[in-house]
Order: structure tokens, then C-alpha cells, then sequence
């Protein structure tokens, strides 16, 4: 996909919350934020799913559709709430070691095999 970038770069904290780990999110994340060329990260913590993203308006915009209407089948969003922070510059777009949160917990997902997709 050849699509001009246009538009001041922007960044955003982007906050999840629901059934999003052990469910593939992270990945799905990852896949989303390429097929858009934004640059960031993605990981959980002990009571969210943190996203970090910085690209053009349209394209964090396209990300945020995509996180609603297309979460992996085993996903369940309870909120999304994001804000927008001065922009880091990120080279590219990681998934990075999840960070412990004191008195914060995530909820459990069910025990499921892992889909032939997610593999």
C-alpha cells in the first residue's frame, strides 16, 4: 500500500481496558499500527493494554476504527480513552515487555486454544 503521508505528526497514549491479554492483542495491535505505517509500541500492564502511537491524524484515526470494529474474536473492550502527548519520534512500531502495575489487575480471559491465525 503507497499512501502520501500527510498532516502533522501526532502522538497519543492509547488506553484499553476488557478481556485484551492472552487473547492475541498485542499482535493484532502490531498488524493494525504497520498496515497504517505508524511508528510507537504496544504492551500490557497489570490493568490495560497501552498503546503509544505517533503518525498523522488520519492514519491514528484509521487505528482506532480498526481497534473497534475488528478486535481479535476472543477480545472483549470494556474503554478505550487516549491522550495526546508531545511526539517522541519513534524509528518504527514494537511490541515491548509488559510493565507490573501495584493494586491494578487485568481481567482473565478464558482458557482457549490458540486459533490456527493467531499461530
Amino acid at each position: 500500500m503507497n499512501v502520501k503521508t500527510t498532516g502533522k505528526i501526532e502522538r497519543r497514549h492509547i488506553t484499553i481496558t476488557g478481556v485484551v491479554q492472552g487473547v492475541g492483542f498485542r499482535p493484532f495491535v502490531y498488524r493494525l499500527a504497520r498496515e497504517n505505517k505508524l511508528n510507537g509500541s504496544v504492551r500490557n500492564t497489570s490493568g490495560s493494554l497501552e498503546i503509544d502511537v505517533e503518525g498523522p491524524e488520519a492514519r491514528i484515526q484509521s487505528l482506532l476504527s480498526g481497534l473497534s470494529t475488528q478486535p481479535p474474536p476472543m477480545a472483549r473492550i470494556e474503554h478505550i480513552s487516549q491522550k495526546t502527548l508531545p511526539v517522541k519520534g519513534y524509528p518504527d512500531f514494537r511490541i515491548v515487555e509488559s510493565q507490573p502495575q501495584a493494586g491494578e489487575y487485568q481481567l482473565v480471559s478464558p482458557d482457549i486454544a490458540t486459533c490456527p491465525d493467531c499461530l
